[in-house]
């Protein structure tokens, strides 16, 4: 003889605690990332009012934070589809290399010199997206193929040294302004703007992340999984682009080098961010709060006299804290839910 045993429901008088503990769990789960981004800004305010709490500051935070917005961004629609990306830093190098070679060993104009080079990082895009849903390669090996690939020809291209500009308006892009706003300000907020209507305004959002949560159940519902991967891959490479192009232009070089720093801060963001708001979700706005507690922090230590090793510390412990926060909240909410 069997027995078997059921989960009862809790004692009414429990439920009210129940329901209590479900409200502050989900409340920390949605906002918690929006509180620490608060309590970060007062602990340096506190800190270094007279250096952290000003308006230029304020400003250069947002300055600062433009680079690795843009590239953050990129990296979320591939995160949408359900895919991953390394390849980004090599192809923020890229970009800087081929726009000033081209301009300052070719005479190439710059608006073409600018235009060859996103069409570059498009097609390195291209490349894992082809790698990914044509050969079904597993991302992670493709587009770290696909980096090494764009290592050795930044190498070969540069010889290896910087490529310094000489002079013209291409610095205007990270150094002018308009209306007294940073260029790379305006960049920034301009392609998060752009970003956001693709993933919540177009049928290739829609798809996206359709594909991202059930690309099985996509495909039987008629969508292109394999499209939809290829042309995330290629938003997530042009963007990384976009900063490669603001990144030579702010320090008036390219460099192989260039975008070594940016992978680290762009997947710290997006799983920051996937817990702003949303369950578990990687969306534009979050992954825009991601990329201010990242630059807040990287700010911060350094007004506080930190050294630079300690920023990439920083950015590690974010990381691991963002995906522990995430995944902790939604198994803790699923538990008290059952």
């Amino acid at each position: 003889m069997t027995t078997t045993t059921t989960r009862s429901d809790p004692p009414a008088e429990q439920a009210p605690i129940v329901e209590g503990r479900h409200r502050v769990l989900s409340f920390f789960a949605r906002y918690g990332t929006l509180l620490v981004l608060a309590a970060m800004i007062v602990a340096f305010g506190i800190a270094s009012p007279d250096a952290f709490l000003t308006e230029r500051n304020l400003v250069n935070v947002l300055n600062q934070s433009a680079l690795l917005a843009i590239v953050a961004g990129g990296l979320t629609l591939v995160l949408v589809a359900g895919q991953f990306d390394l390849s980004f830093g090599n192809v923020l190098g890229l970009t800087g290399i081929l726009a000033v070679g081209l301009m300052e060993r070719s005479g190439a104009p710059m608006p073409l010199a600018i235009a060859l080079a996103l069409v570059g990082a498009a097609v390195v895009g291209l490349s894992n997206g082809l790698l990914v849903s044509g050969l079904g390669v597993n991302p992670i090996v493709a587009t770290l193929a696909t980096s090494t690939i764009v290592l050795g020809i930044n190498f070969w291209y540069s010889n290896g040294a910087p490529i310094n500009l000489t002079g013209g308006p291409y610095t205007g892009i990270a150094r002018g302004d308009l209306l007294g706003i940073p260029m790379p300000i305006i960049i920034e907020l301009a392609f998060l703007a752009i970003l956001w209507v693709v993933l919540n305004r177009t049928v290739f959002g829609h798809h996206a992340q359709a594909v991202g949560a059930n690309p099985v159940a996509a495909r039987l519902a008629g969508v292109n999984v394999a499209r939809v991967t290829i042309i995330a891959f290629v938003i997530g490479a042009v963007a990384a682009g976009i900063a490669g192009i603001v990144l030579s232009a702010r320090i008036g070089s390219a460099q192989v080098t260039a975008g070594d720093g940016y992978l680290l801060g762009a997947f710290a963001a997006c799983f920051l961010g996937a817990s702003v708001l949303r369950d578990g979700e990687f969306h534009i706005v979050g992954t825009f709060v991601g990329v201010l507690i990242v630059t807040v922090a990287t700010n911060g230590f350094a007004i506080l006299g930190a050294p630079s090793f300690a920023q990439y510390i920083v950015q590690g412990v974010i990381l691991a804290g963002a995906v522990a926060l995430s995944t902790t909240s939604r198994r803790i909410l699923g538990q008290v839910k059952r």
